[in-house]
């Protein structure tokens, strides 16, 4: 905070931050698996082009930033860290509301792994619903620059919860899937995957899943996905960086497939994970102890 490390627990923001005020910041959340950081210089560039698509700037460099971010997760001691960078607009002077004429802010925090899904969904698969809920549409926010604006994603969850299920991917207004809070999202069917092109943000875990299927020679498509689609798929799974690769067993109260998380599922998960602790686009952090 402001140049300072400090326990999570004393770290404030100031009230006037636009960040806080207007949801005027970006965001980027990386994490670290067995004490490496995976993808961190992947994570450190979507953060900048973030902040260039925002119009907004900090005196780091990429390599100051990954530093913090090391910095803060050994201080921490955390081998499994859910890890974010933020860039706030800041604050105007008195009595302004030029956004050109304020300084923008770095946070940036270290915090312990957090899981969309627990252990029992992960390994049984968790309910879905496709949401009545449009995502704020791409020509307003452009959902390729990781943003505070979760109202729509959060009316979302609310549905799911209502409708017993446990999360909710959202509709593009014209019959098409997008996202859900926090997660991309993947169809399969007849062994080919596809996952939506537009109206989402593209996911750190949604790229490393697009190159595991080339590595594999999986047929993956990025384009537009139907509701009918998904609501017909064999499998379905969440992908995320909090949490990885997690299946989705049930759409809108029916089964998907077998009502298991399905072989395409299971084989990406596990290479996943498996990849990462061989440290494939790894980062190591060096602890203190």
């Amino acid at each position: 905070m402001d140049g300072r490390y400090m326990p999570i627990g004393e770290a404030s923001v100031p009230i006037l931050d636009r960040g806080f005020v207007r949801s005027d910041a970006t965001y980027d959340v990386a994490h670290v698996w067995k004490g490496r950081f995976f993808r961190l210089d992947d994570h450190i560039e979507r953060f900048f082009a973030s902040m260039r698509g925002l119009r907004m700037s900090l005196p780091y460099t990429h390599q100051q930033i990954a530093d913090i971010l090391i910095e803060c997760v050994s201080l921490s001691g955390l081998r499994d860290s859910y890890v974010q960078m933020t860039c706030t607009r800041g604050m105007p002077p008195v009595g302004s509301r030029d956004p050109r004429l304020c300084t923008q802010r770095f946070y940036a925090f270290a915090a312990p792994f957090v899981w969309i899904a627990n252990d029992d969904q992960r390994r049984l698969g968790v309910p879905m619903i496709v949401s009545s809920v449009q995502r704020i549409q791409p020509q307003a926010v452009d959902p390729r620059i990781k943003n505070f604006h979760w109202l729509d994603l959060t009316m979302g969850i609310f549905e799911a919860y209502d409708r017993d299920a446990f999360v909710a991917v959202l509709r593009d207004g014209e019959g098409n899937i997008t996202e859900g809070a926090g997660f991309n999202v993947f169809v399969v069917k007849d062994n080919v995957l596809c996952t939506p092109v537009s109206g989402v943000f593209e996911g750190m875990t949604r790229r490393t899943v697009i190159e595991l299927c080339e590595q594999l020679q999986l047929r993956c498509e990025v384009r537009t996905v139907g509701i009918d689609e998904i609501l017909g798929a064999d499998e379905i799974f969440m992908t995320s960086t909090a949490g990885g690769i997690m299946p989705v067993t049930t759409i809108d109260g029916k089964t998907v497939g077998a009502g298991k998380p399905g072989a395409l599922t299971t084989r990406l998960h596990d290479l996943y994970w498996r990849r990462q602790e061989e440290g494939w686009l790894g980062t190591e952090v060096a602890y203190r102890d």
